[in-house]
């Protein structure tokens, strides 16, 4: 007989608390069921919050191949009814065992058998505390719980930004703890030609302070043979005052998006001019509109920080 088990969290960064969850989740059932907070709720609770989007992709990477599994979104610690009444178990941790027995009690109340609870313990960090993704977004330690780990400021509090330098950065150096930090580009709000690599060097410096390292990323327009094209310029710092550059792939804006930008509209004030509030403009950014999906705004501006960490690699 197959057995469904359920699990839920927001997944704000996915640390190993959250690993060790879902390894139990597959390990208990022949299919699970995933819910993810909405960023509405998400929101409610934390001050930081990754966009569903950017928490999904993350989170698909690591299930994609541990079994069968469905991703579906919540608004409430009950999660849709038509979804959640399949589950014969739920996985929670230590510190969400209350919100399970609710769970279990209010879907008994309408005539349905139980939820076999299945609990968690806790993983800790370096400092014994419990892992938590709010504390890796702070920069306390790393996605694992170190903190004796590269540190890395990033010139910016965009999230999309910061998610890319972290997955670009532990790629590279395994585990790094993040300081996102909102500075001053001192460039126009839509730059131009070299008024970009200009702009993500600003960012860099600005940001370094007292960490290892520091990334500046900044997107730009450029006239090109054939039309208005959109490059992403990357400037990595160092503590001993090195600075490495990188970009990521341009790609060329359609005429009509390309005429308002060059009349004084930024790209974004043109893009939903042209296409109004699309969805996967707001989840993938004017990149994943254009492709289609094919590639989205984490994945370019990744191109460009590993473009501007190649000297680095080699040098090492």
């Amino acid at each position: 007989m197959t057995r469904t088990v359920a699990v839920a969290g927001t997944f704000n960064v996915l640390h190993d608390g959250h690993r060790e969850l879902l390894r139990r989740a597959f390990s208990e059932g022949d299919e699970v069921l995933i819910g993810m907070t909405s960023d509405s709720m998400a929101r409610g609770s934390r001050s930081t919050v990754l966009s569903m989007a950017l928490r999904r992709r993350e989170l698909e990477a690591f299930v994609g191949g541990l079994g069968r599994y469905e991703v579906f979104e919540i608004d409430d610690v009950y999660g849709p009814r038509d979804v959640m009444d399949r589950a014969d178990a739920l996985i929670v941790s230590e510190e969400t065992l209350g919100n399970g027995m609710e769970v279990s009690r209010e879907r008994t109340a309408r005539g349905l058998p139980p939820l076999d609870i299945v609990t968690v313990p806790l993983v800790r960090a370096h400092d014994g505390t419990k892992i938590s993704a709010s504390a890796i977004l702070r920069g306390d330690y790393g996605r694992h719980g170190r903190a004796d780990v590269p540190r890395i400021a990033v010139g910016s509090a965009n999230q999309v930004k910061v998610s890319a330098v972290r997955t670009v950065m532990e790629r590279i150096y395994g585990e790094v703890r993040i300081y996102a930090r909102d500075v001053d580009s001192g460039v126009p709000p839509q730059p131009f030609g070299e008024q970009t690599r200009r702009g993500s060097y600003n960012r860099a410096m600005a940001a370094l302070g007292d960490c290892d390292l520091s990334v500046g990323i900044e997107a730009g327009v450029f006239e090109m043979e054939g039309g208005l094209y959109d490059i992403q310029h990357c400037t990595v710092v160092s503590d001993d005052g090195v600075a490495t550059h990188g970009q990521g792939s341009g790609f060329r804006y359609p005429d009509r998006v390309a005429e308002l930008v060059r009349n004084g509209m930024t790209v974004g004030d043109a893009m939903h001019a042209v296409y109004g509030d699309t969805d996967i403009g707001k989840k993938q950014g004017a990149i994943g509109l254009l492709s289609k999906g094919l590639l989205d705004r984490k994945g370019l501006t990744e191109q460009s920080v590993t473009a501007a960490m190649i000297p680095r690699i080699w040098d090492e």
